[in-house]
């Protein structure tokens, strides 16, 4: 059954059940010699993508203030211009960075600092206010959050931005700013049929918050283009592998998820979806709150996620048979884990 739209939240906008994220169109940037970037990127390919994200129903588009240092807001203003009343544009705030030299310079949650935040993003963007703006700073402690709420709050009455929320995979944090925020209406969090997170699902469902999802194709594994002998270049953030990226290590695809992935690859395409599109279709069948924003960055991967909306959370049966496939997986490795290693000789033996 094909899921188009979804509400945001407790906000009440409705929006996409397909968002297209926009990290990758910001192009290079850096902290220091760690590229924080996807590469290289085409402009005019960018903005065809978005253009024709818009064409294929697709209206929610999820940016951030530091991606390619600013560039990536600016890319997505122009490839809306004209239509921007179709979309409904998420982006962040929270990290610093110098747009002359694409170089990350650090992070600031003063109140002081998100009203220049907002303002610098609504002058890249083009537009007169953003629908979902968003802390980027996952591990904030949670009284310097709460200290952002009454600027976000009078954000909103100034029509600067219509909704706000935190893009973090700590429930604690989610749970303080639902708990505390009027306008707070959605939680930015890793989930995908690699990486579940119940805990944070269960705080949406508590405080009525949107799950939009960041990483639901495992950046990139859950596309089928990845096997063990890949290398990704080294001006890719997943080339010059920071430690906080779980998904490669090295340069290469981490082999504990390329095994998952291949546990789950047979369920997930079982009626004819491709993988990614299989991915998508067990993230809505996970929850109705759900909104994966798979990253974008030509029309050929923009059409094939757009057509995963027409095929729908994957069937009960399909989802069950992927939740059989995980846990035969998390218990071969808990069998494993518990087997006796012992230890090798150091010197060759002969037997009696």
């Amino acid at each position: 059954m094909a899921v188009t739209t979804r509400t945001l939240g407790r906000s009440g906008i409705e929006v996409s059940a397909l968002g297209m994220g926009c990290w990758a169109i910001g192009g290079p940037w850096a902290e220091g010699s760690q590229p924080l970037g996807w590469g290289a990127v085409d402009d005019d390919e960018s903005a065809r993508a978005v253009r024709r994200a818009l064409d294929l129903g697709v209206t929610l588009f999820d940016t951030a203030d530091t991606y390619g240092a600013g560039h990536g807001e600016r890319v997505l203003g122009r490839a809306l211009a004209g239509r921007r009343d179709e979309a409904v544009i998420a982006t962040k705030w929270g990290y610093t960075f110098d747009e002359a030299s694409r170089q990350a310079t650090g992070e600031d949650a003063s109140p002081a600092y998100l009203r220049r935040a907002v303002t610098d993003s609504l002058r890249r963007l083009d537009t007169d206010r953003i629908d979902l703006y968003q802390l980027h700073l996952a591990d904030l402690p949670v009284p310097r959050a709460e200290a952002l709420i009454g600027t976000c709050e009078e954000l909103v009455t100034e029509g600067l931005i219509r909704a706000y929320g935190w893009s973090t995979d700590r429930p604690d944090r989610a749970a303080a700013f639902g708990h505390a925020a009027a306008g707070a209406t959605a939680v930015q969090h890793t989930l995908s049929v690699l990486r579940d997170a119940p805990e944070l699902l269960a705080v949406c469902d508590k405080y009525d918050l949107a799950s939009v999802n960041r990483g639901p194709l495992g950046m990139g594994l859950l596309t089928g283009k990845y096997s063990a002998g890949s290398t990704l270049p080294r001006d890719d953030v997943r080339g010059l592998t920071p430690g906080w990226l779980e998904w490669f290590r090295g340069g290469r695809p981490a082999p504990e998820w390329l095994r998952r992935v291949g546990a789950v690859r047979a369920a997930l395409t079982a009626d004819g979806r491709s993988l990614a599109q299989g991915a998508l279709g067990w993230i809505w069948a996970r929850s109705g709150r759900t909104i994966p924003i798979p990253g974008c960055r030509t029309v050929a991967q923009v059409e094939e996620n757009a057509a995963a909306l027409h095929r729908g959370p994957l069937p009960p049966d399909q989802f069950a048979e992927v939740e059989r496939q995980l846990a035969a997986l998390r218990t071969a490795a808990l069998r494993d884990a518990d087997r006796p290693h012992w230890p090798r000789p150091t010197h060759p033996t002969t037997h009696p």
